[in-house]
């Protein structure tokens, strides 16, 4: 019996974990179209390398959105980390490690170097996540099953 409610309760937990929400799921597809524009054509000091990495951030937490019922600030959080723990990657040069140094791909994905400032434009993504999320107005966040 007692089996038996831990699965129900986890197959709750689980069901009411997914969802399809499709505004955050066309924020992020936006968001991938100008990150691919950015990568592709714009070869600045500015753009490329900050207002990207600002935005990567946003896609990546209206990708989670997206797909899963998780609170704004823990998955603010979570995509924080994730950004972090790539560029830590970065700095112990994983790509090279990996042998894709010669993977376009691979580079422009993982990165190829550490700085500090991406950190930071990772941080202010994160903070303005977290500012205009909260300030919605809760009919337009997904909460119901």
């Amino acid at each position: 019996m007692k089996s038996v409610v831990v699965s129900a309760t986890l197959f709750y937990f689980v069901g009411h974990m997914f969802t399809f929400n499709k505004k955050y799921f066309f924020a992020a597809v936006i968001l991938f179209i100008i990150e691919v524009l950015i990568a592709l054509y714009v070869h600045d000091a500015i753009t490329r390398p900050y207002v990207g990495d600002f935005l990567v951030v946003i896609l990546l937490y209206c990708g989670v959105k997206a797909f899963f019922r998780i609170p704004c600030f823990p998955a603010a959080i979570g995509v924080l980390l994730f950004a972090y723990v790539i560029e830590i990657l970065q700095y112990f040069q994983i790509v090279h490690r990996l042998g894709l140094q010669d993977s376009k791909l691979a580079t422009v994905v993982i990165g190829s170097s550490f700085e500090w400032i991406d950190i930071i434009a990772y941080t202010a993504g994160c903070v303005s996540i977290i500012i205009f999320d909260r300030k919605r107005p809760t009919t337009l966040v997904n909460t119901t099953p």
